[in-house]
């Protein structure tokens, strides 16, 4: 019995190390998890619209995985993800004159939209939380719960919210120097 109560206290302290182990990564694992392509692109958005860095990386990571050719089922497109009536209305409210779906696929053209819009939900909602489930759910979602007293109802928008959070202090941390972290 006492040897049994030994066996289960060391399996106890060596599972404890080894979680302890996995939410302090070495900075070569967290690179290899979570890749960062296009710096020139996020750090130069990032600083235009007033933006985390590590913000921004962790919403492009979370959208995209960083492709700029992927599309979603729901008809989002690049590595921000963005739907083309959201942004043909970016193009329009900045200047833009010949939007074509297409531009979409590149990745300037889709991070400073889709940085723009970033900058514009913070600047509406007041918290990184808030704007980050109306990147994800939209804006009328957001609005209707917050009119009811709410907090965040649809669980996917819960998970996409907490991973671009605990994705963003990775970028924060294995990339401060790629990305200016300040």
């Amino acid at each position: 019995m006492r040897r049994l109560l030994v066996v289960a206290a060391v399996t106890a302290a060596l599972g404890g190390m080894a979680l302890v182990a996995l939410r302090s990564e070495p900075e070569l694992i967290q690179r290899l998890r979570y890749p960062l392509r296009y710096e020139q692109i996020v750090r130069t958005h990032s600083r235009n619209y007033d933006l985390d860095p590590s913000l921004l990386a962790a919403v492009i990571y979370t959208e995209s995985k960083f492709d700029a050719g992927a599309t979603s089922g729901a008809g989002a497109i690049g590595l921000m993800q963005l739907l083309p009536g959201t942004a043909q209305g970016i193009a329009l409210r900045t200047g833009g004159k010949h939007f074509t779906v297409e531009d979409l696929y590149v990745p300037e053209i889709n991070v400073r939209y889709g940085s723009w819009y970033l900058r514009t939900l913070l600047r509406r909602y007041g918290d990184e939380r808030t704007a980050l489930a109306a990147y994800h759910a939209g804006q009328g979602n957001v609005d209707r719960w917050r009119r009811r007293g709410l907090d965040i109802q649809f669980p996917e928008t819960r998970d996409y919210v907490a991973k671009v959070e605990r994705v963003k202090k990775v970028y924060a941390s294995a990339y401060a120097a790629e990305l200016g972290v300040r």
